[in-house]
Order: structure tokens, then sequence, then C-alpha cells
């Protein structure tokens, strides 16, 4: 029985949300990265100043203790990647830009069925070739940012095109496609780089840039590995390898039954 004098509300309920929902984002951000490590040191810092407080230590304690009063300036520093990252995250995967804007909120950008039937062909083509690719959809949020680090096209997606931009001798084929409202709006483009450190060693490059991007997007991401062919479906942090065709059809209709983290 919870004791009278305790008042319980709904707006205490709503800020235990609010902080689990923020700890959860934290979480996901630094999961598989070396900010785990960091955040464990800090807590055996913070035990060892406990420590020395207990046996009444004045001088190392009162060392440690200027160390914990300067803990948020240091976090800010020690976790600038992270912090950035999150705001990222806030900013830019929850689109908060569009709040205001109701067309943009109810309507989900869909794509188009030659459009995947393009991008399952060529997929199943650089498997077969064990050719590289890497391949963005936008979806709410706004990837022109990293559109501009490429080669704008704005061209009708095609099999030919794509296969021919993704082409070893082609000065577009290192890099990623991007995708937005059905067209080819870049070639070439950069994305932030994911820093796991708990990927398999057959995951490259393309697929920690894939990862980087949908950590701070809602993009669905599609990459091909050069070494093995294996297709692999990027969202939300989360992916799901050895994608069949028929698997990377379903989930560019948005239908995400059998997503599966490995």
């Amino acid at each position: 029985m919870i004791p009278l004098f305790i008042k319980f509300g709904i707006f205490d309920v709503l800020d235990i949300l609010i902080v689990a929902f923020i700890f959860y984002q934290i979480y996901r951000l630094v999961k598989g990265t070396a900010a785990i490590n960091i955040f464990a040191g800090i807590f055996i810092f913070y035990l060892a100043w406990l420590l020395v407080r207990a046996f009444n230590m004045e001088l190392i304690s009162s060392i440690l203790g200027q160390f914990i009063g300067m803990g948020v300036i240091a976090l800010l520093i020690v976790f600038q990647q992270e912090v950035r990252r999150f705001l990222l995250l806030i900013g830019s995967k929850y689109n908060l830009q569009n709040i205001f804007n109701l067309e943009s909120l109810f309507a989900k950008p869909a794509i188009k069925e030659d459009v995947s039937e393009a991008i399952v062909q060529s997929c199943e083509y650089f498997s077969m070739t064990k050719t590289g690719a890497l391949i963005v959809f936008a979806q709410n949020t706004e990837l022109f940012n990293y559109a501009q680090t490429g080669v704008i096209l704005r061209a009708k997606v095609t099999a030919d095109l794509i296969e021919n931009i993704f082409f070893k001798n082609t000065p577009l084929h290192d890099g990623a496609v991007i995708i937005a409202e059905n067209k080819i709006l870049a070639a070439r483009c950069i994305l932030p780089v994911s820093d796991k450190t708990d990927l398999p060693g057959s995951m490259g490059l393309r697929h920690r840039a894939a990862l980087g991007l949908s950590a701070v997007s809602d993009a669905l991401i599609v990459v091909v590995s050069e070494e093995t062919g294996n297709i692999t479906f990027v969202k939300d942090g989360s992916y799901k390898v050895r994608v069949s065709p028929e698997e990377l059809r379903t989930f560019l209709h948005k239908d995400f039954k059998g997503f599966i983290v490995n």
C-alpha cells in the first residue's frame, strides 16, 4: 500500500516515461561503441570517489570531488560525438521541422512498384556478380544535405541506370545512391559512418555507412556486399543480412514482418 504522503500522479508517470525514453535512445547510440567502455570507466571512477569518502580520505576525496564537480562539462567533451548524434536523432529522425506541416505528418512516402522492381532486379544482379552497392530510400527525413556531397542527378529509377552507376569502372560507383520521391536524387554520396565495434567482420564500410545514416534518419537502406554478394536491409539502426529478392521486395513495400537483427 502506498503511503498517503506520497503523491503519484499522471505527470509523474509521464516524467518517468520521458526519462526512460531518453536513456533508451542514449543506450541505442552508444551500444556496441567505445562509449560503453568510457561509461564503465566513469562508473568505476564514481564508485572510487564514494569509497574514499566513506573512509574519510580527505585529500584524495577532494581531488576526485573536483573531477566529479565538473562532470557535466567533462561528459560533453568526452561524448561530443554521441551528443551530436543524439541531437541529430531528435531534430532529424523525428522530423521536427515538419511538426506544423500536416501534409508531411500524415503522408508517408510510398515506393512505386516500378521503382522497387528496378531496385530488386539490380540488387539480384549485384549479388550474382558480387558488385558493391549502397542504395538509400529517403522517407520523412530530409537527406538533401547528404545528397549535396555527391552528384545531383534527379533521374528516373531504372535497373540499367542503377547497374551502370555501381559498375566498378564508373566515376559514380563509390558512395551511396539516394532515391527521393521515386527519383534518383544523387549518386556518389558520402554518409556518416557508424563506429559500432560489435559488427561482423563480413560487414564493411558500406554497411557502416548504412547503419550510420539509419541512426539519424528514418531512411530505408539496401547494401550489397562486394565480398560475399549478400544483400543487407537496414532500418532504424537494425539490419538483416542475406536478404532474398522476395524479402527485399516485401521490405521496400514497408512490410517488415520477419525483420530480424542479425
